[in-house]
């Protein structure tokens, strides 16, 4: 069991407190105290693991199953003795211009919290020395770890949509450049899209619940948080400005090649249909005599063979200066 418990501490009026090894104990004690809560870090819990838990703070089964299961999207559920939020941190690796996404469940109570984490891409060790370090902050509760925690995610959040940015810029220079971009760019755009796409799924549910955390009425969060929760909020409203900004910009720039290649193509068509043209007089005027029919005057001719080739040499450069002038050429 204590395999997949990262931290365990009782936090009293905003400072980390010696407790017992027991979360069970430690629980009652916290309450005990009447201004204290016991904080639980979980990293990917089996069902057989978590069942203490689930039995000792009383959670619901409905929101212990979500956060076994893993796999949700972002949300906010209200339950008789905790609230159970969902939210999903992002991770971006430029090199390979790939977005993975974690879980991070948080189950808050009347003194206790409790955040059960799946994947590489949300670390709670950092959010938990910056709020030992702000205990004004910690002394708020429970709540304080879930903005704490929610503020951290959309923080992420924005830095990668930069990171995004700044490569779509690299992309688009490519797209535009006089080689085009190569034959790979219609794959790379759409590559891109797909990273964007799992991005959105990640920050766009979350919308609606940091809305609600940041009015009134929502059980087990303090009553004075609203404000820093629509500032999460604010937040991360712009982060999905951005997220929209790229995608809209990624279609662009899928039109544009797609309209570039099927320029290059029409050129490419007007040169080979230049060159067949002028091929064709030559092939015309050589089949012409090359019937060898007995009354072509022409055949008799003592300049007939030099004016053929004279003949077909004028049409063709002709076609040349015609073609070339029109800009086939």
């Amino acid at each position: 069991m204590r395999t997949v418990i990262v931290d365990c501490a009782i936090y009293r009026q905003g400072r980390r407190i010696e407790g017992p090894d027991d979360f069970s104990t430690a629980l009652e004690t916290a309450r005990a105290y009447g201004d204290a809560f016991l904080w639980i870090g979980m990293y990917e819990p089996t069902a057989e693991e978590f069942e203490l838990v689930t039995t000792e703070f009383g959670l619901h089964p409905l929101a212990v199953k979500d956060a076994l299961r893993a796999h949700q999207r972002p949300k906010l559920e209200i339950y008789d003795d905790s609230l159970f939020v969902v939210v999903k941190p992002v991770l971006y690796e430029p090199r390979s211009d790939t977005v993975t996404t974690g879980e991070l469940m948080l189950f808050l109570g009347d003194a206790f919290v409790v955040t059960v984490r799946h994947g590489q891409g949300s670390p709670l060790a950092s959010v938990r020395q910056r709020l030992e370090a702000a205990p004004s902050v910690l002394a708020r509760g429970p709540t304080s770890v879930l903005y704490a925690v929610t503020d951290s995610v959309v923080e992420h959040y924005m830095e990668v949509a930069g990171e995004l940015q700044s490569d779509l810029e690299e992309l688009e220079e490519s797209v535009f450049a006089p080689s085009g971009g190569g034959g790979g760019t219609a794959a790379r755009i759409y590559v891109f899209k797909r990273q964007v796409l799992e991005f959105r799924r990640a920050s766009g549910p979350l919308t609606g619940p940091m809305a609600r955390l940041a009015g009134p009425g929502i059980p087990f969060v303090h009553e004075r948080s609203q404000p820093f929760f629509r500032d999460v909020s604010d937040h991360l409203t712009r982060a999905n400005e951005q997220i929209d900004s790229l995608d809209r910009l990624l279609s662009d720039i899928l039109a544009a090649h797609l309209a570039q290649q099927g320029v290059r193509q029409n050129d490419d068509m007007r040169k080979i249909s230049a060159w067949a043209a002028m091929a064709a007089v030559p092939t015309l005027v050589a089949g012409v005599y090359g019937m060898n029919f007995e009354h072509m005057p022409e055949l008799g001719w003592t300049w007939g063979y030099p004016g053929a080739l004279l003949l077909m040499a004028g049409v063709v450069f002709g076609l040349f200066r015609l073609f070339k002038r029109r800009g086939w050429l």
